[in-house]
């Protein structure tokens, strides 16, 4: 009877834990589809879009950096509650903005919120993770953001074609969704023990190992690459089609961005027991590849093949961190790993908030269209030289770095 209670137990807290992680990356990308319905009622220009949607970025990247580690001291339950009780507030801002201020304060809320939400989530995948699928809680952390990105994008754009009211319908959801969250977490068992947060805690670090830094720097290029593209598609991605690809519905612009996220999904699963070394590889070609075929499809202001090469630019996407991480890690000690991953992330951040922030300033002079068209052939050279970086890397056997440093084991 103890049994089953542990296995319900275990069972609810991952439900919770992938649901909630689901909904903050749909929450991160619905806004999305609604930029150019908002820049015409508020007048804003390019810039001013691009902002809203880095300004997101970079609260998050403070946030996870700051207090990414707040629930392993605090709890998760805690934790859970309170950010998502504050990414519903700013859910609430965001619909009622009637000003760049407060757009620019409700997307910063949102971030902050995000920030603290996605580490402590994922750490209660693995908390949760079901004994008799080990491996389940890596495989969801990688592909359930995704699947957020993708159900936020499409499902916005869907309520946007059908519904008189979309911003009630889009929004009112994900408020009363969160909400919901905040009070579903304290029916899951606590997995920490509440302990005293210190100032130096708060402190982010950034520091990489001298044995790890020529394949950190070898993979910098690859990240910036693939988060480079997800940023530029979910800020400038809805004008695009409207403007060059005669999308006229919110659906196609839409099935473009979940196009992109489901392709991520799709090659993370399939190549998931493949060697660092083959998915970096693989990664890094079809970012330059599908880069390439879509500039050639924007061109030939072609929907259809547009969306074929957002397909293959997705699966970039999805592999290019998934093989990163799968170099870094065996070959980084356990108690070097978080100041690892926040170097990684902070790059990573980084490459999602600037370049869309430079497309803004970029769209009046050079048009949409050129705007997406140069950075496009920017992103395509850095996986070119991701590729041949990576090349010249010979991956590093995970078992055998288990067998010659415990510290390599997992607890």
């Amino acid at each position: 009877m103890a049994r089953a209670c542990t296995t319900t137990s275990h069972r609810g807290g991952f439900t919770l834990a992938l649901a909630a992680t689901i909904l903050t990356m749909a929450a991160a990308s619905a806004p999305s589809l609604f930029y150019p319905q908002i820049a015409e009622r508020l007048g804003l220009l390019p810039v001013a879009t691009t902002l809203v949607f880095a300004v997101y970025a970079f609260t998050l990247l403070a946030a996870l950096l700051c207090l990414g580690s707040l629930s392993d001291r605090l709890g998760r339950r805690p934790v859970i509650a309170t950010g998502s009780l504050v990414l519903a507030a700013s859910l609430l801002l965001f619909w009622s903005a009637g000003s760049l201020a407060a757009l620019l304060v409700a997307r910063a809320l949102q971030g902050a919120a995000a920030g603290v939400l996605v580490p402590t989530m994922s750490a209660m995948l693995i908390d949760f993770e079901p004994p008799s699928r080990p491996g389940s809680a890596a495989l969801w952390n990688t592909i359930g953001p995704m699947l957020g990105l993708a159900t936020g994008a499409l499902g916005a754009a869907v309520l946007l074609d059908v519904t008189a009211d979309p911003s009630l319908a889009v929004f009112g959801v994900l408020v009363t969704a969160f909400a919901t969250v905040a009070a579903l977490v304290w029916a899951t068992r606590e997995a920490v023990t509440r302990t005293r947060v210190r100032r130096g805690d708060l402190r982010p670090t950034f520091s990489v190992p001298p044995g790890v830094r020529p394949m950190l720097a070898a993979g910098v290029p690859a990240i910036v690459a693939g988060w480079a593209t997800n940023g530029l598609f979910l800020a400038l991605g809805t004008g695009l089609v409207g403007s060059e690809l005669d999308g006229t519905t919110h659906t196609a612009a839409g099935v473009v961005i979940s196009t992109l996220a489901i392709a991520g999904v799709l090659a993370s699963r399939l190549l998931q027991r493949r060697t660092a070394r083959t998915i970096s590889l693989y990664a890094t070609s079809a970012l330059a590849l599908g880069t390439a075929l879509s500039l050639a499809a924007l061109a030939l202001h072609s929907y259809p093949a547009y969306v074929a090469a957002v397909a293959v630019v997705g699966s970039g996407f999805g592999t290019a961190f998934l093989g990163v991480l799968r170099t870094l890690m065996p070959a980084t000690q356990p108690s070097q790993r978080a100041a690892v991953m926040a170097v990684v992330y902070t790059v990573a951040y980084l490459a999602f908030g600037v370049p869309a922030i430079v497309a803004g300033l970029l769209v009046p002079v050079l048009t949409l269209a050129g705007t997406m068209t140069l950075l496009g052939a920017a992103i395509a050279v850095l996986a070119v030289i991701a590729t041949i970086l990576r090349v010249r890397i010979p991956d590093r056997n995970p078992d055998r770095a288990v067998r010659e440093d415990p510290e390599l084991r997992s607890p």
